[in-house]
């Protein structure tokens, strides 16, 4: 059920699609998870609330692939709702959508990750969530190295839109900063959950 959400979600990004250039190359991984999860799955259960969390990152890096991270209309949707802006509430000087999604991606991953770990290879609770920890730091730093590969092999216009670095020379290192700020905070919860 969860995945189906996730495959509307797709489909209705990408109606009407504002930047249809970048739009392929930021939907590649929701794409791809689609394709595998199925299997992925069966081979590797996960809970209900391990998906759940996994589906989440999606949903909020599908909405961000839609506008592409540096355009969510996020301000204008606050207005609308609010009638204030988040940016000026916050002194935010560029669009900070990507460091919640950087943030939310080490907050709704060391969950599932450890429990797969945990699950499938019979690593104790504590040593999961520490190599779940680990990996969001290192994908986090991975992935950032694909985006400085990016802007030196794509035309500089699609791999400045791409990154969305908006002027900060320091994007990468504040992006990595988030996701591990995030996945330090999710650590917590299942080290010292009590099992069922």
């Amino acid at each position: 059920m969860l995945l189906l959400l996730l495959i509307l979600a797709l489909v209705l990004a990408n109606i009407r699609q504002p930047y249809p250039d970048l739009a392929p190359l930021q939907h590649i991984p929701t794409v791809l998870l689609l394709v595998a999860a199925p299997l992925l799955l069966r081979r590797f259960p996960l809970s209900d609330g391990a998906v759940a969390s996994l589906t989440a990152f999606f949903l909020l890096h599908t909405l961000a692939g839609r506008y592409t991270y540096s355009n969510v209309p996020y301000d204008a949707w606050s207005r609308a709702l609010t009638g204030h802006d988040i940016s000026t509430t916050f002194g935010l000087a560029r669009n900070d959508f990507d460091r919640l999604v950087h943030l939310s991606f080490g907050l709704l991953w060391v969950a599932p990750f450890a429990e797969a770990v945990e699950r499938h290879a019979a690593l104790p609770r504590r040593a999961a969530v520490m190599m779940a920890f680990l990996f969001v730091g290192a994908f986090s730093a991975a992935y950032e190295i694909f985006e400085w590969q990016l802007t030196l092999l794509a035309p500089a216009s699609l791999a400045d839109d791409y990154n969305g670095q908006q002027g900060d020379p320091w994007d990468s290192q504040k992006d990595m900063a988030m996701a591990i700020l995030g996945a330090a905070a999710a650590s917590f919860w299942p080290l010292f959950k009590r099992r069922a």
